[in-house]
């Protein structure tokens, strides 16, 4: 900054020292203000987590499990289904393998004797898809009957297919040659892509629960019918109600 002048008196030299500086600080904030606002498209933002039939989930951090599907209910909430003995009305989800995006879900509301609990998700930060390696869900299809084959997708077991046998024991429920272990509970169960049931547990205790070897001796799994949960939900007005899968085809 210039010295004193001759002729100039201290005050105006002050002022103008004054006025100089005033300049430098607002030059300053403009600067910053400018910087943060050309970096803020570079800072990262994060991406949503994919979540469908088959995915695993975790409930409230130690829980594993099978979402059931996903998709919209008649007010629009982002809803998704997994076995109740995962969890009860209020546990929190996250989804396995980006536990660091923390809970993406809380659970609703449940019925133990169908043994399904409904999931309320948060539509910013998750995606719902229809195919989760390369098992696709295309909409809600009637109980299979005997004989024909029905497959799921479990967190612990993967992919696996069989025929129906019949109705289980229980109301509600259908047996089919699928395999399942623990962390599949939940898991959809397809006939021609059309989601059927999810996985309740084995059919019985005497048999292996899934093929051993190359042998497919493993004993049944028992399937809770989507058609019954969903109209158990209807019936009492639950979050759920109105359920479309997404990529739904009817």
């Amino acid at each position: 900054m210039a010295g004193i002048r001759t002729g100039q008196s201290m005050e105006v030299v002050l002022r103008h020292r004054w006025h100089d500086t005033a300049i430098a600080v607002v030059v300053t904030a403009a600067l910053t203000v400018a910087l943060s606002v050309l970096t803020a498209p570079f800072a990262r933002a994060v991406d949503p987590v994919a979540l469908g039939g088959g995915s695993g989930i975790v409930i409230d951090g130690d829980t594993y499990c099978t979402l059931t599907a996903i998709g919209n209910d008649s007010k629009g909430n982002l809803i998704g289904f997994t076995s109740a003995h995962c969890g009860g009305p209020g546990a929190k989800v996250a989804a396995e393998g980006a536990e660091d995006h923390g809970v993406l879900g809380t659970m609703v509301a449940g019925n133990e004797g169908l043994d399904y609990a409904v999931i309320q998700f948060d539509p910013a930060l998750v995606r719902p898809v229809a195919e989760v390696n390369g098992f696709r869900i295309d909409g809600i299809g009637p109980d299979p009957v005997f004989g024909q084959v029905a497959c799921k997708l479990g967190r612990t077991t993967g992919y696996s297919c069989g025929v129906t046998w019949g109705p289980g024991d229980q109301p509600g429920t259908i047996v089919n040659q699928v395999c399942g272990q623990p962390g599949d509970s939940g898991a959809p169960v397809t006939v021609d892509n059309h989601l059927v049931g999810m996985i309740h547990g084995a059919f019985s205790e005497d048999l292996p629960t899934c093929v051993v070897k190359f042998v497919p001796l493993h004993t049944p799994a028992v399937t809770v019918s989507i058609n019954a949960v969903l109209a158990d939900i209807t019936s009492k007005s639950r979050p759920g109600t109105g359920f479309v899968p997404v990529g739904s085809s009817a």
